[in-house]
């Protein structure tokens, strides 16, 4: 599989008992205070394609840059001419997933866990992943006076974001592949998992109530300039160190009736980490300038340089991971195993990187027949 790269340096069907399924799939939600829709976009110029407009959801964060620069540098608006693109941010993947499904918005930038958890939970009918955004930027950062080693995470207190989310999932699969044991539900064994909503965290850590935390950025690098250390980057245990943080997702009616659309926002998508790859200081500043319009602040470079370094900007959805992701999640009794057979219609943007001269990207077998 080929992948865009940049220094700019990532399932789940939770079991209908838990009563957290409509919280639980935040992977990428981290920072965002309300949903809200945004006015800013560039002006449409030229002659509209199919649809007048095309409703773009994403979150404000460093893992969704794709959408934050594309977005803020016009490059989507570009490529969609006469089309407006009127885009959306959402706190949380579930949030995301309803309105996909509400039809507010049409295409989104989401994590693997709710893009999984909306596929499955209509039956494969809501929605096609489309394309790839981000892999990486998900670290185990420590109390360096507690945890020197990876060893001594054992009987320590580490904070993930929520119970089943990607990350959690995640820590559960590294500390059973340990050979230590925890309850997954409570959180309780050798190791105490803490489920702690990101924006927290930060001050969970400096009151000590947590040892450290298996995190994403740019909470990873939030903790480390609160004098956290870095014990290891999730890269580090993938092939080819990568794995899927960020998917594009479209409503497979959407997709049905405005293919030409989907095609150019995918365009616009590929682009857009063209950019990203060519000019990596004016993107980090421009994915900046972005946040703290969205959210009213700007990240500190000791939080935005580290955390920009740890992310790569990919075309790839990194198919094989998201199984590997679910795979995981079944193994520590979260998950039933799901059918994600369909979930990829990867042919537009094959498409538009053949169109480009780049490599075309694989569906792990899991493509739309």
């Amino acid at each position: 599989m080929s992948v865009s790269r940049t220094t700019v340096r990532r399932g789940l069907t939770l079991v209908a008992a838990l009563p957290l399924l409509a919280v639980a799939l935040t992977s990428c939600g981290y920072g965002a205070e309300a949903d809200k829709s945004e006015s800013a976009a560039p002006a449409a110029e030229g002659k509209a394609l199919s649809a007048d407009t095309v409703k773009i959801g994403y979150f404000p964060n460093l893992t969704h840059a794709t959408a934050l620069v594309g977005i803020q540098e016009g490059l989507f608006q570009k490529e969609l001419g006469g089309t407006k693109v009127a885009p959306s941010t959402f706190n949380a993947g579930p949030s995301e997933i309803e309105a996909l499904n509400a039809g507010s918005i049409d295409i989104g930038f989401i994590g693997p866990s709710p893009a999984i958890n909306g596929y499955t939970q209509t039956d494969g009918k809501s929605l096609r992943i489309i394309g790839g955004s981000a892999s990486g930027g998900v670290k185990l950062v420590v109390n360096p006076a507690k945890i020197r080693t990876l060893d001594d995470v054992k009987g320590k207190k580490i904070a993930t974001p929520q119970l089943g989310n990607t990350q959690d999932v995640a820590f559960l699969n590294w500390i059973s592949e340990k050979g230590w044991k925890v309850d997954a539900q409570s959180g309780k064994g050798d190791v105490s998992v803490v489920r702690t909503d990101n924006k927290i965290t930060p001050d969970a850590y400096k009151s000590g109530s947590i040892d450290g935390a298996w995190v994403p950025e740019p909470t990873a690098s939030k903790l480390v300039a609160e004098g956290a250390k870095v014990l290891l980057d999730e890269s580090d245990l993938w092939p080819d160190k990568k794995f899927v943080i960020t998917n594009i997702i479209v409503s497979q009616t959407f997709l049905s009736e405005h293919p030409d659309v989907v095609e150019a926002v995918l365009r616009g998508s590929v682009k857009t980490n063209e950019w990203i790859n060519a000019n990596e200081e004016k993107a980090k500043a421009s994915a900046n300038q972005a946040l703290k319009t969205l959210s009213g602040k700007a990240l500190p470079p000791e939080v935005l340089d580290p955390a920009w370094q740890s992310i790569q900007i990919t075309n790839d959805p990194l198919a094989a991971t998201l199984q590997a992701e679910a795979d995981h999640a079944v193994k520590a009794g979260l998950l039933k195993k799901p059918d994600l057979n369909g979930i990829y219609d990867l042919g537009p943007l094959n498409k538009v990187l053949k169109a480009a001269g780049q490599p075309e990207v694989a569906d792990a077998g899991l493509g739309a027949k």
